[in-house]
Order: structure tokens, then sequence, then C-alpha cells
């Protein structure tokens, strides 16, 4: 089962510094490397409509579509599928539970800061360890708006 789970974090940055920190190519690593260490992201520029391949070190992970890029306000990817040695795989039974879940990336002005919030479908398996890890990258996210 699918559980769409929000978490967010004010940061007293400017709406493109909090962008920056969250897609410039070494901040992803940095803030990334909570959930595994190493993790990467090979993509064409962060383009809307093109597809993004979310990888450990080892070139596995997932592949998805970046459905909306709207400079320092939003982005959001739909999941595809998984990736194996960097290879894509066809969509099989297991991977069927979760295609198609979303992970969507908003800033929002608020009084004195600027709020970032991220919206993300999870599996149950995987929903501890979300709930347990999501909020560490944002703290990473903001430490490097600093």
């Amino acid at each position: 089962m699918i559980h769409r789970l929000q978490f967010s974090i004010n940061i007293k940055a400017e709406k493109n510094v909090i962008w920056r920190a969250l897609w410039g190519a070494d901040y992803y690593r940095d803030w990334v490397s909570v959930f595994f260490d190493g993790s990467y992201a090979v993509t064409d520029n962060w383009k809307e409509k093109s597809k993004v391949l979310f990888l450990a070190p080892d070139k596995s992970g997932i592949y998805s579509i970046i459905e909306t890029h709207i400079p320092n306000k939003i982005m959001s990817f739909k999941h595809i599928g998984n990736v194996v040695k960097g290879q894509e795989q066809p969509i099989d039974d297991d991977t069927r539970k979760w295609s198609g879940a979303t992970e969507t990336y908003t800033i929002t002005k608020e009084k004195n800061s600027n709020k970032l919030t991220v919206e993300i479908d999870i599996l149950d398996e995987h929903l501890d360890f979300m709930k347990n890890t999501f909020p560490k990258a944002l703290e990473k996210v903001k430490a490097n708006c600093n």
C-alpha cells in the first residue's frame, strides 16, 4: 500500500539559495547521502519532462520523469521503475505496486523565512525509514543554505 507523507522545514534563505541547496550537483549528493551514502542522480539538468535516474553507487535505484520544474518554486517527479546495474528494468508485478508514485518539492514564502515542503508517496515497507530519515535530509538542505 502507498502512503503520502509530507515533510517541511522553514529556512531563512532566499528561494534561489534553497533551490541550489536542493538541486545543485554537489549539494544534491550531500543531502541525499542520508538515505544511502554515495547516492546521486543522472539528469539532463533537471529539465521538465526529462528522465532522471536516482542511483546508489552500484548503479541500482529508480528512474523517474520530471513532471513539473518551476525554478525556485516546485519540482515534481513521477517514479516509473527500477534501475539495476545502470539499466532501466521493465515494469513487473513488484514495480506496479509503486510505479506512478510522486515526489514533489515546493518552496513557499512564510513571514520571516521560506518553507520547503516535500510530499512523497511511500510503500509500507519504507514508511518508518522515510519518517526517520527525511527530516535529517531536510536539515542538511537547510545547513547548506548558510
